[in-house]
């Protein structure tokens, strides 16, 4: 654990790419998890050669997934999913505790084309209409918990913020952001890579009663949506975190503990030890096996193609290869 206000910047290492800093802002109430996402995040969007628009968008729903996902408390999965009838309709981001991250994208070609030639590639145009959901899962023996928001046009920040007001009634601000970087490396040949990065902030006092949310439309209060005052730290954290620069989320040279510095120090930030997040799938030969093991023999016989059932997954890309014997074996 490192106070940064008092240590100062140059006294401890920072976390760098890949490692999500836990932070604490006493003097306002509020905690958070800020990233930068570098190897790990380029890896998942190289494996699949996402056109730009499309990789842009996964790796806002990473950066989101990785700061929820490693608040988890047990061996268990956080998945951040996306279901709409824009031209990427379908984004899954998944943490599986304690640091394995993958994701995936599904997109038309056309569609997609088409919105990128009207000038049509926000956040919100690309997904459409549809929902976000949240979903915890505990493992085989405990009821998954799943929260669903409407994606209602907006943006994944203004999602995710909506999600925790209304449904966790946790004010929260949330920042996202992913940048295509093109350089040179050491031979000066071109180079390609994807960076993104994000924060949040919650306000959680640790007195209840100064959590205090607006009404909202259609609640138990006012029909007009009447709303309360809004706690004065949570005002002042909030508006700190607005003056937060896209790019400075994805600059290597702005670590995630320089951010959280020019935040909060006045307010005496605190960072904790950082959680290392790997591009890591959790598909395996077994995995598949067991899958396969329920097919009838006209469903093995359809599935031939030389011979072999083939399996890729549509995380990491691995294709697993079985025999027709193989399979009616594991179905015994």
């Amino acid at each position: 654990m490192s106070d940064v206000m008092t240590a100062g910047l140059g006294e401890f290492d920072h976390a760098g790419d890949d490692n999500v800093v836990p932070f604490q802002v006493e003097g306002l109430d509020v905690r958070g998890r800020a990233v930068q996402l570098g190897p790990m995040l380029d890896a998942i969007l190289e494996r699949h050669k996402y056109p730009a628009p499309v990789a842009r968008l996964l790796s806002e729903a990473v950066v989101l997934t990785v700061l929820l996902g490693t608040s988890l408390k047990f061996e268990g999965k956080f998945i951040v999913q996306t279901q709409s009838d824009g031209p990427v309709d379908l984004l899954v981001a998944d943490f599986a505790a304690p640091d394995a991250v993958r994701a995936y994208a599904r997109f038309d070609e056309e569609r997609l084309a088409e919105a990128v030639a009207n000038g049509r590639t926000e956040p919100q145009e690309l997904l459409g209409a549809g929902v976000l959901a949240f979903t915890i899962d505990q493992g085989a023996h405990m009821q998954p918990y799943q929260g669903i928001v409407p994606l209602a046009g907006e943006s994944l920040e203004r999602i995710a913020e909506t999600y925790f007001r209304q449904s966790e009634q946790i004010p929260t601000a949330v920042r996202l952001s992913a940048a295509e970087l093109i350089d040179r490396d050491e031979d000066g040949k071109p180079r390609h890579g994807w960076r993104a990065g994000g924060l949040i902030a919650q306000f959680l006092p640790e007195a209840p009663e100064r959590m205090r949310l607006p009404d909202l439309p259609g609640g138990d209060g006012d029909e007009e949506g009447h709303q309360l005052a809004e706690d004065d730290h949570w005002t002042e954290a909030r508006a700190m975190v607005e003056t937060i620069d896209a790019d400075e989320l994805t600059d290597p040279n702005v670590t995630a503990e320089r951010l959280l510095f020019r935040l909060f120090h006045e307010r005496g930030v605190r960072v904790y030890d950082a959680h290392t997040v790997y591009d890591k799938c959790s598909c395996s030969r077994d995995k598949i096996g067991g899958v396969l093991a329920g097919l009838s023999e006209e469903e093995i016989q359809e599935s031939l193609e030389d011979d072999l059932i083939s399996v890729t997954c549509q995380f990491c890309s691995t294709t697993y290869r079985f025999s027709a014997e193989e399979v009616r074996n594991m179905g015994e």
